[in-house]
């Protein structure tokens, strides 16, 4: 009875062979040792912008009883305008913010309507390695077929590797294309390595979308974390790509309040209205306070866009001086980290220690996992294995690398600092 019970009521097809989660299995790990500094998780470890969270307190103690009801489906009016103002002054495009403006709960579930939206049975979907690991379980969930191509670094002369040294193949990229390709899908900057694509990089993606009519879907989530000289080029924004362009973004990067899981999508209102129907049917509406809290502060930042007080312009600098502290520690710990132009992550070499550690006792099948393992079982220090990034048939590209993120507290960061220092010693010590 149990077996037929089982078999009846298993996993259905579409979703096997996505059961593990780097992310489910590595918040485990931390609960379960605890380390001294995680720097796996994607998230702030100190508070978001007082006006952010005020604006919450004020919504949570108005008078008006309707801020607490079910607010419209494809997003709550303040915000969807909010969101079309802002975006139609960044790309010269006006937005109209009922038919091009989607709000959706999280940036995942955006990813989520764009692709099961638009993605049938037997299409083909590019994703670009590394990606971040959701893409490629809803691309299947849609019953369509993943095409994998990896950014691969090129040697430079300036020693320390960066995220633009991480390059197509353009001839790779070029046969990836033909009539069954659907969507390609991008995230500029890159999770977990950073990198923030160059114009004719983006204007290489745009002409063979545009010559196999393809669509594209622009994960930005962290369009406003970029390094300068570095700058971000939406690729919406080329021409002849906003017809055939979702851009993705992220209340949570961009207000630094990932919990409260509010995401947008905006793009022609042809191509929404399959995000439209999805989202109806499945979350159809948002949580209305924290829609209208996030409103509140897009429009305060409206009025200082250009302004060194903006909380967008501020971000990018207050995290550079941490990404500079990660890295002179990695340096000092013999490990080679990519430099990152944008984002919040460190993607780092971590060979140069292979013969350094016992992994015996780890039991995955790719170092990086048995690494990041030790390391917060041992030292009590957490990443994230970059193999967690790739298809199978490319991990072999990233068994070598391991990713922190660095919008921690100095604090913490120098914790982190003196973790690594002090097993140096402790290494010389021995010899």
């Amino acid at each position: 009875m149990a077996s037929s019970l089982n078999q009846k009521f298993g996993l259905p097809k579409r979703y096997q062979g996505s059961e593990k989660s780097v992310w489910v299995e590595y918040i485990q790990l931390a609960l379960d040792y605890k380390p001294i500094c995680n720097l796996g998780q994607g998230f702030p470890d100190y508070p978001p912008p007082k006006y952010v969270t005020d604006a919450l307190a004020e919504v949570a103690s108005s008078k008006n009883c309707l801020l607490h009801q079910y607010t419209r489906g494809f997003g709550h009016p303040r915000l969807v305008n909010a969101i079309a103002k802002l975006y139609s002054k960044i790309i010269e495009r006006n937005l109209n913010p009922n038919t091009e403006v989607l709000t959706t709960a999280g940036a995942y579930e955006a990813l989520y309507s764009t692709i099961v939206g638009h993605v049938d049975d037997g299409d083909e979907v590019i994703i670009v390695e590394p990606f971040y690991d959701c893409y490629e379980a809803m691309v299947k969930t849609s019953g369509g077929v993943c095409r994998f191509i990896p950014l691969r670094p090129k040697k430079n002369d300036r020693g320390l590797s960066t995220s633009a040294d991480w390059v197509f193949d353009p001839e790779e990229l070029k046969n990836m294309f033909n009539e069954k390709t659907k969507l390609f899908i991008l995230n500029n900057p890159n999770n977990p390595l950073g990198k923030v694509y160059k114009k004719e990089e983006l204007e290489m993606i745009a002409d063979l979308c545009k010559k196999w009519n393809v669509l594209c879907v622009s994960d930005e989530v962290y369009e406003w974390i970029v390094y300068k000289p570095n700058k971000h080029i939406r690729i919406a924004t080329l021409p002849g790509m906003w017809e055939r362009t979702i851009t993705i973004g992220s209340a949570g990067k961009t207000f630094s309040v990932t919990g409260w899981k509010l995401g947008w999508a905006y793009g022609p209102a042809n191509l929404m209205v399959n995000l439209h129907m999805v989202h109806q049917n499945c979350v159809y509406t948002g949580t209305t306070p924290i829609q209208e809290a996030v409103a509140i502060s897009f429009e305060k930042e409206l009025t200082r866009l250009n302004s060194e007080e903006c909380f967008f312009n501020y971000l990018p600098k207050e995290l550079e001086a941490k990404r500079d502290i990660m890295i002179k520690a990695l340096i000092e710990a013999d490990m080679k980290p990519v430099i990152p132009e944008g984002g919040y992550f460190m993607v780092t070499d971590w060979s140069p220690l292979a013969s350094k550690v016992d992994l015996k006792n780890e039991k995955d099948k790719y170092p990086d996992y048995r690494f990041t393992k030790w390391m917060t079982k041992t030292l009590g220090l957490q990443g994230i294995p970059v193999t967690a990034f790739y298809s199978e048939q490319h991990k072999y590209l990233a068994e070598n690398f391991v990713r922190y993120c660095f919008i921690k507290k100095d604090d913490n960061i120098r914790k982190a600092a003196d973790i690594l220092r002090k097993w140096k010693a402790s290494l010389k010590s021995h010899l």
